[in-house]
């Protein structure tokens, strides 16, 4: 029987294993999912379509962007890191990256639609700077600490630590959004 030590990256590269992509590379460094995981990951957009998003409460959003080159609406289910209910704004991040299609598409068009619960807005998405990220990324830790500790595996596929250096990383490879109202 094999024992590993809490935390090892053996166990960090069991979870991207999991998640589909390579060890010690992370989500960010692959290609989006397909197959099985694409239609498992995509499941909570039926719910909001079906008008069920308040099941999800204000921990996800449902984002409606356009696609840069077709002009489709497209739609994608996001964790929200923190959300500020007297101003609708919420900060999302891209867990596959800058390469991920619908980050891609609203740095192209960043007018977008989204839904938290039941209320739908029409807004702006704008990728913050990374001295914020990073600061967004530390308060989410701080509030959800072990989510970050899987979610640090499964992007960047490193043990999570908590240094400076690996927010800064985690800043610089999983770009951080702010969805604004208009």
């Amino acid at each position: 029987m094999e024992t590993r030590p809490e935390n090892s990256n053996a166990e960090a590269q069991d979870v991207a294993r999991a998640a589909g992509s390579r060890p010690g590379k992370g989500t960010v460094n692959q290609p989006p999912p397909r197959g099985w995981l694409r239609l498992l990951l995509r499941l909570p957009i039926a719910l909001y379509r079906l008008k069920l998003g308040w099941l999800l409460g204000r921990r996800f959003v449902l984002l409606n962007h356009t696609g840069r080159t077709t002009g489709i609406t497209r739609a994608t289910v996001l964790e929200v890191m923190r959300y500020d209910a007297s101003s609708h704004r919420c900060y999302v991040a891209s867990g596959w990256g800058r390469r991920s299609q619908w980050f891609r598409n609203v740095t192209a068009n960043p007018q977008v639609s989204y839904t938290i619960g039941v209320h739908r807005r029409a807004g702006t998405a704008q990728p913050l700077p990374q001295d914020r990220a990073e600061q967004e990324l530390r308060d989410y830790g701080r509030r959800h600490r072990r989510a970050l500790t899987k979610l640090t595996k499964l992007m960047i596929g490193e043990a999570f630590t908590g240094s400076a250096e690996q927010y800064q990383r985690l800043a610089e490879q999983v770009p951080v959004l702010l969805l604004s109202p208009d």
